[in-house]
């Protein structure tokens, strides 16, 4: 049988009938649906691309197929959309009403117009295809032409219904210092809800994306997946309901919870976008689905290789001075690197930030640490040959301040109450809705680059969540608003920062990894991974933060031991190694290393630099997952030419007599010849394959043998060991 006919999802056994399907197509997926005027539009098929040509298909008949399923007129079932119209009715029936196609220079978007027979709604589910990566965005405009308001309390971006068999769910959760942490299980009858209710940050407690095993339990590269997406920066649920039909029914849109909007006579509400793919290579095969159309369409700059960086957080956290700073740029300088960024403790005036509770909002230089202010760390930064970045907060900010004194109308608090105060115990959120906040926080950074063009970088941070549940912008009978009007004051904002300064890079760092999703990636260059350097523990976090995001996103620093978060003590090569699997950068501060050690960190930036292009624009091959517990984790970047590739081998624990499995490689072109090269070497011997050159059939498999230590002299022996062999 035909791969593509094993795989079908939404087909099941039934009468034959003849229609005319709507195609949304891929160069290998397709999504069919079926749109008959006056009848709702229902899904007939999704998955890898068929030419149905003028074959017939199957209606299932035990399942909704419904693609855009409205709460009334069968009000058992779930529902993407729900809303108590003008005259209090609850009910919604939606139809179709006709087809349109839109060309765009590098997609076809597909809208399928819908409206309420009895009430003057329109509906249209929108579907991008696009013509050279596998992902179709879909999302949804829902427009009031009633004499009255509506108010949606229901308005998911899609619903997409999966056949029922042996289907895994794989997904992200954790919380900060422990982000990205991936969780499977089956598909149980029942719900399984995915969310995030936290107002400003949603990639803590879970992500907004999953992956569906359509044929067991996930494996790497091989087997049928589902990737879906939600592209929203705030409080989202994604819902798997599996109910008494052959389907489960996966919904995905903001959170309603406490949102029901109020939607005003001719107002249009559009939904995020949910991107959907499709592979039926594994995981790694709609990791790579996703890495392209991430980097090609969604990602800031995602086709610009980036710096390596040096950070002063972790080396003097609070106690910038004019001096240290100019050190540390000459020491990353020495060390081969590009940028210097300056993290927190710069500012303030009448309250100088000397720790975490006071002075967010005054955005000024603290001319008491940095007497030749920002023009003196131009200056350093020019004569030390580096570019030059910084830390800011923008919004957020402390009731010890000059902001709070200002404008305490600009925080969000409920009335009739006292605020819920977050980080250093003086901490509260500005209100993102208030247009008045919204040119602040832009000014904020207008200010900072408009005096000084030669900043290029910023690390953005958020480090609270909406503990108050009140607007003091937004009228009284608008208070449901207020999450979703946050992200959209906040989009506003990035848009105008976007359009004013495109070249400049900008970090999405939220309490760590807290801002990982693709709401906020068109705008950001890359996000900060986690709080939590320690190499061990970033194995698990960045393994699963790859399911859906690429490696020239995931901003990965060399930090010192014992770690700062964790205090476990790693070796400098094991941190090495696993840092140059992401966006190499440090944290770790030469004035403190010994020679030898700055000497590992000087090579290990030079060869980072030759294999850059390979990790940072490559297609990635998870190959052992250390969540499998076989004490070893391994994965792979290969280039689209299939040329050179970069693999990557780290013991995640150690043993006396211990067995791993040798480890075969993926993604390579079977014909070719690839010659070994071992990175960051320390042994005193070379690896038994160094410099010869296997087959890529030979690779993939059989592998290549690792020596389970790396076998240094006896004084600096220890219990961690890693590889990175180049192939070219």
């Amino acid at each position: 049988m035909r791969k593509a006919t094993i795989l079908t999802l939404l087909l099941a056994a039934a009468s034959l009938v003849e229609a005319a399907p709507v195609k949304v197509e891929t160069r290998h997926m397709s999504l069919i649906l079926e749109a008959e005027e006056g009848k709702a539009p229902e899904y007939v098929y999704f998955g890898a691309r068929i030419d149905m040509g003028n074959g017939q298909y199957q209606r299932p008949s035990n399942g909704r197929m419904n693609a855009y399923p409205a709460h009334g007129l069968n009000a058992p079932a779930e529902a993407a959309l729900a809303m108590r119209h003008a005259d209090g009715n609850m009910s919604t029936d939606l139809v179709a009403t006709g087809v349109t196609t839109e060309r765009e220079t590098h997609a076809t978007v597909t809208t399928i117009h819908l409206k309420d027979p009895a009430y003057p709604i329109a509906v249209d589910l929108h579907y991008r295809a696009y013509d050279d990566v596998d992902m179709i965005e879909t999302w949804t405009d829902i427009t009031n032409n009633e004499k009255g308001t509506v108010t949606l309390t229901t308005f998911a971006s899609a619903m997409l219904p999966v056949r029922r068999g042996d289907v895994w769910v794989s997904h992200l959760y954790g919380s900060w210092g422990n982000e990205g942490r991936v969780a499977e299980e089956p598909l149980q009858p029942g719900q399984l809800i995915i969310k995030n209710k936290d107002g400003v940050r949603n990639a803590h407690t879970d992500h907004a994306e999953v992956m569906l095993s359509l044929d067991g339990k996930a494996r790497e590269n091989s087997g049928a997946v589902i990737g879906a997406a939600l592209c929203y920066s705030g409080n989202y649920r994604i819902k798997l309901e599996t109910d008494d039909t052959d389907y489960h029914y996966l919904f995905a849109g903001i959170n309603e919870d406490n949102s029901e909007y109020h939607l005003k006579k001719g107002e249009t509400f559009t939904t995020p976008r949910l991107a959907l793919t499709y592979s039926d290579e594994g995981l790694s095969g709609a990791s790579r689905n996703f890495h392209r159309w991430g980097r090609k369409y969604m990602l800031m700059h995602g086709d610009r290789e980036r710096k390596i960086l040096l950070n002063s957080w972790e080396g003097v956290y609070f106690d910038i001075n004019q001096s240290g700073m100019d050190q540390m740029m000459a020491d990353i300088a020495s060390m081969g690197g590009e940028l210097f960024v300056m993290d927190d403790g710069w500012f303030g005036a009448k309250y100088p930030r000397k720790t975490d509770n006071s002075s967010l909002g005054d955005w000024v230089v603290d001319t008491n640490k940095l007497p030749d202010g920002i023009e003196g760390l131009l200056r350093d930064a020019k004569k030390n040959g580096v570019k030059f970045g910084i830390w800011i907060e923008p919004e957020m900010s402390n009731t010890v301040s000059e902001l709070y004194e200002k404008h305490p109308d600009w925080i969000l608090k409920a009335p009739n109450r006292d605020a819920v105060l977050g980080r250093g115990g003086t901490q509260v959120v500005l209100d993102m809705s208030n247009p008045k906040v919204q040119d602040f926080v832009f000014q904020i950074v207008d200010d900072l680059l408009s005096k000084y063009p030669e900043i290029d970088y910023i690390k953005w941070d958020a480090n609270m969540a909406v503990m108050n549940h009140g607007s003091q912008y937004l009228k009284a009978a608008d208070q449901s608003h207020l999450y979703i009007e946050y992200h959209r004051g906040f989009e506003k904002v990035c848009q105008r920062i976007r359009a004013k300064y495109p070249d400049v890079t900008i970090q999405a760092c939220a309490s760590g990894g807290g801002r990982a999703n693709w709401g906020v990636l068109p705008y950001f260059d890359e996000f900060w991974v986690s709080d939590n350097t320690d190499a061990l523990q970033r194995i698990y976090m960045q393994w699963g933060t790859s399911y859906f995001f690429p490696s020239i996103a995931m901003a990965c620093h060399i930090s010192a031991v014992p770690n700062h978060t964790v205090f476990r003590t790693t070796a400098l090569k094991y941190r090495i190694d696993v840092a140059m699997s992401g966006r190499l950068g440090m944290e770790i501060q030469p004035k403190h290393m010994t020679d030898e050690e700055k000497t590992m960190c000087r090579n290990a930036i030079a060869e980072y630099k030759q294999i850059r292009p390979i990790v940072q624009m490559g297609d990635i091959y998870r190959l052992v997952s250390p969540y499998d517990r076989k004490g070893v984790a391994s994965m792979m970047y290969v280039t689209e030419q299939k040329d050179k590739a970069v693999f990557f081998w780290w013991k995640t624990e150690s043993m006396q007599n211990e067995h791993l499995p040798r480890v075969k490689m993926a993604g390579l072109d079977p014909a070719r010849l690839y010659k070994v090269h071992e990175l960051n070497r320390i042994d005193l011997q070379p690896l038994d394959c160094e410099g010869k050159s296997y087959s890529g059939a030979y690779l993939m498999s059989h592998g290549l043998e690792m020596p389970y230590r790396n076998e240094v002299e006896w004084s600096k022996k220890n219990d961690w060991s890693s590889r990175v062999l180049l192939l070219e």
